[in-house]
């Protein structure tokens, strides 16, 4: 779950880490007790450049912090559209440096980057000879704060000793919240040696959910900015609307084969409505999760065919027809076309248990793109 800035700060004040004092604010609500100002704007948004995109403005009254609010409120960065900003104190006469962990899947372990100077983005340290310092550790504690040790070993005072303390203190936050990315850009350095994470970028994964109490209270209460990570956390499977417009809509299982899936849709000039790892593994004999998804999908205005596609291993088909069958019946609002692509376990069961329902059932991935197709002419011409 890649977190809002405002909330991986909230996560790291738990853990220690010293930060800004700040506070979210919307736009349609009062403003909250600010700390002493001068202050910073900050868009909330999953994504880097809210600078250039005149996401983030200083305000040194309390009728500027409102009106950037006002301003910021009604901007898209990078097509996500801004509901919220953390409004946080300036600070001032610090250099700005970097730090970031990240997971290295190719090297299997961590990669730790540091960087005497921050407020950039990494692709421009990486472009600058000497100025992006980096290594690949063991996934461990103590060697990732070891190695935030060695590079930034050659670099003067004040600076070696708070990206040292900074290492150390990141390290620890890194693991306990199983991130995949943890980066402090910039990371302010003071003149006595002192550091605060200035702006904050986590990603931390949703498959932890179970184990990660503090992760998913924060979902809990923040669930309206994180949608898909709720549905996620409360039903098992991942869905998400990848275009409001769309006519097709997706019962799948597999995150890579959804997302092929709708690459193939999308480049046969077709609109897929939704991505869904509905995960079948985990029905169970009970059709609640299909029931669910089916539910959700029926939301999309203008869906006019449902298009399964699963491969099955372990699962039984048969079993799975048998539940899909009560879930269609448990959602009446949906009432359109079926294509069912099938592959796997107990296929001809399916075909019995579908095909006695109306539905057929084929197993290339072409045949069944032609009758998504065949039903969406139809609907047209209706």
């Amino acid at each position: 779950m890649y977190l809002l800035e405002h909330d991986a700060k909230e996560l790291l004040a738990a853990r220690d880490i010293p930060l800004p004092a700040g506070m979210l604010a919307a736009a349609d609500t009062p403003l909250p007790a600010l700390p002493p100002g001068p202050w910073v704007v900050k868009a909330q948004v999953t994504a880097g450049g809210r600078g250039k995109a005149g996401g983030i403005r200083k305000a040194a009254t309390i009728e500027a912090v409102r009106a950037a609010i006002s301003d910021i409120a009604r901007l898209h960065i990078r097509g996500r559209p801004v509901h919220e900003c953390r409004i946080e104190q300036q600070i001032t006469g610090a250099h700005e440096a970097y730090l970031g962990l990240m997971l290295d899947p190719a090297a299997a372990g961590v990669r730790v980057l540091l960087a005497p100077r921050g407020g950039m983005e990494i692709e421009a340290m990486a472009a600058e000879p000497g100025l992006l310092h980096t290594a690949v550790c063991d996934p461990d504690q103590s060697v990732l704060a070891a190695s935030a040790v060695e590079l930034a070993r050659d670099l003067a005072p004040p600076l070696r000793g708070a990206l040292t303390a900074a290492g150390s203190a990141l390290a620890a936050a890194f693991f306990a919240y199983e991130c995949s990315l943890l980066e402090i850009n910039p990371l302010f350095v003071m003149r006595d040696g002192s550091w605060l994470a200035g702006d904050a970028k986590m990603i931390t994964d949703d498959n932890a959910l179970p184990r990660q109490q503090a992760v998913a209270n924060l979902l809990e209460r923040r669930a309206r900015a994180y949608p898909e990570a709720h549905l996620k956390l409360h039903y098992g499977c991942d869905y998400v609307v990848v275009d409001p417009e769309g006519e097709i809509g997706l019962l799948t299982t597999g995150a890579g084969l959804s997302m092929m899936l709708i690459d193939e849709l999308r480049g046969a000039g077709l609109r897929p409505y939704n991505f869904l790892d509905v995960r079948t593994g985990g029905l169970r004999g009970d059709p609640a999760r299909l029931i669910h998804v089916l539910n959700w999908i029926a939301q999309g205005p203008r869906v006019k065919v449902i298009l399964v596609n699963v491969f099955a291993g372990i699962t039984d088909l048969g079993e799975f027809s048998r539940l899909l069958l009560a879930a269609f019946q448990a959602v009446p609002q949906l009432r359109v076309p079926v294509v069912a692509r099938l592959i796997g376990n107990a296929i001809e069961v399916a075909r019995t248990v579908l095909g006695d329902a109306g539905i057929d059932v084929v197993t290339e991935l072409g045949a069944a793109v032609t009758r998504v197709r065949s039903h969406l002419a139809a609907k047209s011409g209706a």
